[in-house]
């Protein structure tokens, strides 16, 4: 086979993979396989991180619509053994990193030892890089696999866009307030410095006026008591819907919850998106229907 017939990728880490052929049996993290779906390619196989507990299946909140009955879960944190990645055969493992060269969800001697086996590609989903810049990266690996051009999703997502700039509206002086965070359980919660989120930045260019924090401690959440939550007077809430997150419905008695506007509507928020355009005209649609429905209370 010549030089330009193999599978050739460079990721984010600067590493070139190859392989004499195209894989097909795609083993990834949660977020890339689903983001691959997103984008029309259907990994083998999904395997979690250190967040998910190593006995239960994959998180639904970051699965999107990967059929899983269908693709293999090989399982997360201590669970994930080169044995256990390898088990089922993949020819390519892609996973996602927030700089500094790691692989997400993998211990570094597994990942180190993963990479001596089978070509390893890694994606920078971190705050540096833009939801824009993520997703064509996804698109540029989705492509060296096989896919095609997506012209009806690419429209949906536009027409999406444009429809939550239009429900914001220009001006702040009657601004709905959204707020993003992670429910901690009945005394706190940590609430996100939109800045710092990739599909955040998205909400703000688009006109949506994301409550900030004040400025304190931890660089992508603030950590506060439910009552301080509460006297940022949101609007809207975006609240994170992985599984390892409290349910904001289990905390409806919690002190200081209970004093958010009960009227405010509730957006299930995924921090680890899935930079698809499908995905992403799902979230900003589930944003405009809320936006809305403040406007028009």
């Amino acid at each position: 086979m010549t030089e330009q017939s193999q599978w050739r990728f460079c990721d984010d880490r600067g590493r070139l993979s190859t392989a004499a052929r195209r894989p097909t049996r795609v083993l990834a993290y949660l977020q890339a396989g689903a983001t691959l779906w997103d984008h029309g390619i259907r990994p083998h196989g999904i395997f979690g991180s250190g967040h998910d507990a190593p006995a239960a299946g994959p998180d639904r909140a970051r699965t999107g619509t990967l059929p899983l009955d269908e693709v293999a879960y090989s399982g997360a944190g201590g669970a994930l053994d080169v044995a256990t990645l390898l088990r089922d055969g993949p020819d390519l493992v892609v996973g996602v990193g927030y700089g500094g060269g790691q692989v997400y969800g993998l211990a570094p001697d597994v990942a180190e030892q993963l990479e001596e086996r089978v070509p390893v590609v890694v994606l920078d989903v971190g705050r540096t890089r833009t939801f824009a810049g993520i997703t064509e990266r996804f698109a540029e690996l989705a492509r060296s696999l096989g896919a095609g051009p997506m012209p009806a999703a690419d429209g949906e997502l536009e027409a999406a866009r444009q429809r939550l700039r239009a429900v914001v509206g220009e001006g702040s002086a009657d601004a709905v307030r959204v707020l993003a965070l992670s429910p901690a359980g009945p005394a706190e919660a940590h609430v996100a410095r939109p800045g710092m989120w990739p599909e955040l930045r998205v909400l703000a260019e688009l006109g949506v006026h994301l409550v900030e924090p004040a400025a304190g401690p931890g660089a992508n959440w603030s950590t506060l008591g439910w009552a301080s939550v509460a006297s940022l007077r949101p609007d809207v809430v975006l609240t994170d819907a992985r599984s390892h997150a409290t349910p904001l419905d289990d905390l409806r008695g919690a002190a200081g919850r209970s004093t958010l506007r009960r009227s405010a509507p509730i957006v299930p928020w995924n921090p680890e998106p899935l930079f698809g355009p499908a995905a992403h005209a799902r979230f900003l649609g589930l944003v405009t229907e809320a936006v809305g429905a403040v406007r028009n209370g």
